[in-house]
């Protein structure tokens, strides 16, 4: 069954004929035009803090948005999910059983790593709880055979991956609304970075896909003088 070679993540395993030797690190996040990220699925998917703005996806979503969303679950060998993310998908995915579902199949059958310093358990099937360091855990299983370990969601994962420099790819669905309050993408770990815009293009709806890759350090200058 595809995925399971990644199921460990002490020590490594040959590479499958075919696979790249190393995965890479993805991280796919729903945001609002000033910086939002918290509960776009549902309004009770998340309202902690008393926020009161939650399911803002929903009225933009198209047949253009999903068929993006289903291309990059397809991509994925494991995912790393932080807490939050992972009591949501958990209460949901697992009661989606069509083997052929675009989403909760990936879901359901690949290796699902949780972020946690407070479950002591993971029953959803084919998940495991990380152990020790995060950044050395996450590090090791990014050395590990595959396509992509995916991240959706989890935004205070997101927080120390960005601060230990381990995203390789970011995408970025950018909604044409304003909140105004809720917890925000990029916090106050986030490096200076470089990034490579790689693709772009905009649903009938207005949501702007934007998928970037890492490009090294901050480059800097002032405008109407060469590099």
């Amino acid at each position: 069954m595809r995925g399971l070679f990644v199921a460990e993540i002490d020590g490594r395993r040959d590479c499958p004929e075919g696979m790249d030797a190393t995965m890479e690190l993805t991280v796919t996040e729903f945001v609002t035009l000033d910086g939002v990220v918290q509960s776009p699925g549902a309004p009770e998917e998340d309202p902690s803090g008393g926020f009161a703005h939650g399911g803002w996806v929903q009225p933009h979503s198209s047949p253009e948005f999903g068929a993006h969303v289903v291309d990059i679950f397809s991509r994925a060998d494991a995912f790393l999910l932080g807490r939050g993310t992972y009591d949501i998908f958990a209460g949901y995915w697992p009661k989606v059983t069509a083997p052929d579902d675009p989403i909760a199949g990936p879901l359901n059958r690949l290796p699902k790593y949780v972020a946690s310093t407070t479950l002591r358990r993971v029953e959803w099937a084919n998940s495991k709880l990380l152990e020790g360091d995060t950044v050395e855990a996450v590090r090791r299983l990014k050395a590990l055979p595959g396509r992509e370990l995916q991240v959706h969601g989890s935004g205070g994962l997101f927080q120390t991956l960005l601060e230990h420099d381990l995203v390789d790819v970011l995408h970025l669905h950018v909604f044409p609304v304003t909140l105004g309050s809720g917890r925000r993408l990029f916090g106050t770990g986030t490096q200076p970075r470089t990034l490579q815009l790689a693709a772009s293009r905009i649903t009938p709806n207005g949501v702007v896909l934007l998928t970037y890759r890492r490009a090294g350090p901050l480059r800097t200058g002032t405008i109407g003088q060469p590099d």
